[in-house]
């Protein structure tokens, strides 16, 4: 891992919340990468667009639509106000459906459709 992922790596450790919410699909990479660098014991929450593709497999992300500001106000007071038992909650399910979907699970899947 170099100096820059570390870093990036680093800075969603720290977070406290991470806001992805793009319009149209995208920023998966972004939102799984968040979950991963959390620390189990105090997590930080993710807040995420329902046109991501990534809110299909991590529903326990706090979901906003980013068209609707106050939506998107709301979630980021949910996120900065939910308890650690709740974080921890979270995390645990997005971590679980992470470990499921590894990129091993992806590449055989998709060869196994290939196959078909």
């Amino acid at each position: 891992m170099g100096a820059t992922q570390r870093s990036l790596a680093g800075f969603f450790r720290l977070s406290r919340v991470a806001l992805v919410t793009p319009l149209r699909d995208g920023m998966n990479l972004v939102a799984k990468e968040y979950v991963a660098a959390q620390d189990p014991d105090d997590p930080g929450v993710l807040i995420l667009s329902p046109f991501a593709g990534a809110a299909y497999e991590l529903d326990t992300a706090v979901i906003a639509n980013p068209y609707d500001p106050d939506a998107v106000a709301e979630a980021l007071q949910t996120a900065l106000g939910m308890p650690l038992e709740e974080r921890c909650e979270r995390w645990r399910a997005m971590m679980a459906i992470l470990g499921r979907n590894s990129i091993m699970a992806w590449r055989e899947s998709f060869l196994g459709a290939l196959s078909r």
